[in-house]
C-alpha cells in the first residue's frame, strides 16, 4: 500500500473554532481563517500526494463526512475522529493506518500555514531512515508527526495543549529507542500574535486564492446520471474550484448525484444557454468555465486557465478538441477543428469555454436560443480581445460522427453555420437538423453524446 498522509481538521463554525483568535478577528473572522487555512493545507497536501505517490485521508470532527465532502471535494477519503482527547484520537488514526498495512504515515493539522508540499515530501523521505519524524512548533508542540510503525505510547501521558508536548513526546520516543528526525521549526497560528505568519503566507501568494482567482465550473445537465460522475471526478482533481450543476429537470437522479459529489445544484428550465446563465448567476468565482457533461477536462486545467487568462490581451479561452474514439477520419476532424480555433479564434462548447465572470456579465451571458448559443457568445467575445486555445486537450464524445458518418456530420455543421450567417433563425435550423436525423438517441455508451441540455441546444463543431 502507499504511504498515508492524514489531515486532522474540523468544520469552521463561528464561536467554536479558533476561539483564541476571536478577540482579534471576531467569531466569524476566526471561523473564516480556519476555513482558509484548511483549504491551504489540503491544497499543499494534494500536491505532496500527487508528487510522492501518497494516499490522503481527512480525519474530521465537528461535522459529518458529507459536510466535508461538499467542502473539500469528493475525491478524498474521509474518516471521523474517535471520541477522546487529542492523544487518543491521533493514536487511533495511526493504529488504523498500520493495521491496514501502510508502510509509513504522517499526521498534520491545519494550523501551520508555513507547512508546504516540499516539507511534507521530505518528511516521508526521512521516514525511510528514521522511525519517527517530528515537525517542531514554536509554541512547544509539533505541527507534524510521522511514524514507520505503530507506537501508541507516544500519545499517552502527554499534557496536550501545553508547551511541554514536544519535549514529553521526545522523552517517550527516547525511552522506546526510536530513531528521530526533527524537521524545521515552524509557527502555528492559534493566537492573535501569530497572525503575521498567516499574512506572510498570503503575501507570498501561497494562501487560498481570492474569489477573483476561484474558478466556477458550470455544467448544464439533463438526465446525465450515467456520465456525470466521471466528469465531476476530473473537475475535483484540481484545487481552487467550485462546481455548479445547472439541471434542466432531470428525472434520472442527476441532481441528487451532483449534490452527493459536492456540487452546488441550481434548477433551471431546460435549454443549455438558459441553464448556463442560471449557473453563472450563483457563481462565486472570478473565472467561469462552462463544461458539457460529456466532456472530460485534462489534468492541470486550473493552471492552464489561470496562465491563459493572465495574458494581457486574453478575453477568453478553450481547450484543444480530442475525441474519445481514435480513427484516421476523426483525427482529421480534430486537426481541422483545432486549426480553425487557432486561425479564427472560434472554439465552441465541447472545448470547455472559460472567461472572466465580469466579462461574461458585461456581455449579458449566453443568448437563450435553442442552438448556437456558444457560437454567438464567442463571436461577441472576439470583439473584446483574443480567445486563446490551450494546448491541453478536453476529451469529448465522437458519437455523432460515428452515427451519421464523418462526411455527413461535417457537411451538416458547415450548412448550419452558413444558414446562421445568412440570418436564418435558430428554430428553423433546429427543425431542419431534426429532419436530417442529426438528433439521435442519447444513450450509446461512453462514446455517446452525453450533452447537458436538450439535444437541440448542441452547437456544431
Amino acid at each position: 500500500m502507499n504511504p498515508l498522509l492524514m489531515i486532522f481538521t474540523r468544520l469552521p463554525a463561528a464561536g467554536r473554532t479558533k476561539t483564541r483568535l476571536i478577540p482579534a478577528l471576531g467569531a466569524e473572522g476566526a471561523a473564516e481563517l480556519q476555513r482558509q487555512m484548511t483549504l491551504h493545507t489540503v491544497r499543499c497536501a494534494r500536491r505532496a500526494a500527487r508528487d510522492g505517490g501518497l494516499d490522503m485521508e481527512i480525519h474530521h470532527a465537528g461535522g459529518q463526512a458529507e459536510d466535508f465532502r461538499r467542502w473539500l471535494g469528493p475525491d478524498l477519503n474521509y474518516q471521523c475522529q474517535m471520541e477522546g482527547d487529542l492523544g487518543r484520537r491521533m493514536a487511533q488514526a495511526f493504529a488504523t493506518a498500520f493495521q491496514a498495512g501502510r508502510p509509513a504515515a504522517v499526521l498534520i493539522g491545519c494550523d501551520c500555514p508555513q507547512l508546504d508540499e516540499n516539507l511534507l515530501g521530505r518528511a516521508f523521505q526521512e521516514l525511510a531512515e528514521r522511525q519517527l519524524v517530528l515537525g517542531p512548533a514554536l509554541d512547544g508542540g509539533y505541527y507534524l508527526i510521522g511514524l514507520r510503525q505503530d507506537c501508541p505510547e507516544l500519545f499517552q501521558g502527554v499534557a496536550w495543549g501545553t508547551d511541554r508536548v514536544r519535549a514529553e513526546t521526545l522523552r517517550i520516543a527516547d525511552g522506546k529507542g526510536l530513531t528521530v528526525k526533527l524537521m524545521e521549526p515552524l509557527s502555528d497560528v492559534d493566537r492573535p500574535e501569530d497572525l503575521p505568519v498567516w499574512r506572510a503566507v498570503q503575501a507570498a501568494g501561497r494562501a487560498p486564492m481570492a474569489a477573483a482567482e476561484l474558478i466556477s465550473v458550470i455544467i448544464p445537465t439533463l438526465n446525465e446520471a450515467q456520465c456525470l460522475g466521471e466528469t465531476l471526478a476530473r473537475v475535483w482533481g484540481e484545487p481552487g474550484v467550485e462546481i455548479i450543476v445547472a439541471d434542466g429537470g432531470s428525472s434520472d437522479g442527476t441532481g441528487e448525484l451532483a449534490a452527493s459529489q459536492g456540487a452546488r445544484v441550481v434548477a433551471s428550465r431546460p435549454g443549455r444557454g438558459r441553464q448556463m446563465n442560471a449557473g453563472a448567476r450563483i457563481a462565486r468565482g472570478g473565472l467561469l468555465l462552462f463544461l458539457h457533461a460529456d466532456t472530460l477536462l485534462p489534468a492541470g486545467y486550473v493552471e492552464a486557465i489561470r496562465g491563459a487568462m493572465g495574458r494581457g490581451n486574453a478575453v477568453a479561452g478553450a481547450f484543444r478538441l480530442r475525441l474519445d474514439v481514435r480513427s484516421a477520419g476523426l483525427r482529421l476532424v480534430e486537426s481541422l477543428t483545432n486549426l480553425r480555433c487557432r486561425l479564427f479564434q472560434e472554439p465552441y462548447g465541447d472545448q470547455a469555454l472559460f472567461l472572466r465572470a465580469a466579462t461574461f456579465r458585461e456581455l449579458g451571458g449566453f443568448p437563450e436560443t435553442p442552438i448556437l448559443e456558444d457560437v454567438m457568445l464567442v463571436r461577441r467575445l472576439k470583439r473584446r480581445g483574443r480567445i486563446l486555445l490551450s494546448p491541453l486537450p478536453a476529451l469529448t464524445s465522437a458519437r455523432r460522427w460515428q452515427r451519421l458518418g464523418i462526411v455527413k456530420t461535417t457537411l451538416l455543421h458547415r450548412a448550419v453555420m452558413l444558414a446562421h450567417a445568412c440570418g436564418i433563425g435558430p428554430e428553423i435550423i433546429v427543425a431542419w437538423l431534426r429532419r436530417a436525423g442529426y438528433y439521435g438517441g442519447r444513450r450509446e455508451g461512453r462514446s455517446s453524446k452525453r450533452s447537458g441540455a436538450p439535444s437541440e441546444s448542441k452547437s456544431t463543431q
